[in-house]
This record gives structure tokens, sequence and C-alpha cells, in this order.
């Protein structure tokens, strides 16, 4: 994916989310504690799961860091951008 298009569709996503020196995807997820950090990377993994698209992931007292591209192209891909809009209706729907 061209850089161009990449800042496109990155802006069609939450603003926390944003291009990393690598050009990757990545976002911060807050959250009150361990446990609802913990849960939401595992609602996350199961997404990914069914998505057949893996996140790096980094789960720690009160956040879940989200760190996606895809490997086989060493690069984004239109799949990086959609797992990232699921995530983030993830974060939304956690009760």
């Amino acid at each position: 994916m061209e850089q161009a298009e990449a800042e496109a569709m990155l802006n069609q996503l939450d603003p926390e989310w944003s291009l990393n020196e690598a050009g990757h995807l990545e976002r911060g997820y807050d959250f009150n504690d361990f446990m609802g950090a913990l849960t939401f990377a595992n609602a996350l993994g199961a997404i990914a799961e069914q998505q057949g698209h893996h996140p790096d992931l980094l789960v720690s007292w009160g956040r879940c860091g989200v760190e996606l591209w895809t490997h086989k192209i060493n690069g984004l891909a239109h799949a990086d951008f959609i797992l990232a809009a699921k995530a983030d209706v993830a974060f939304a729907k956690r009760a």
C-alpha cells in the first residue's frame, strides 16, 4: 500500500490510531485494571482468529497496545485497517 493511501485510510479510523516509524498501524486502549485489558486482548484475539489476521498485542496494567501490519508483505494492507476498525468496535462494546 502506498503511503498516500495508508494516510487516507488512517483518516477514516479513530484519531487514536497512528502510523509508527516502521509504517505499522498502532493504538493503545486504556482500561481501569489489568483484567479489563486482558479481556479486551482476548476478545480482539478471537476477532483476529476469525479474520485470519493477527496483530501484535502488548497487555499491561490498564492498557492494551495493538500493532497491525501484514507480515506476509511486511507492510500495510486493507485487512489491517479493517481489523483496526473492528478493534474499535470491540472496545466500544466492552462491558
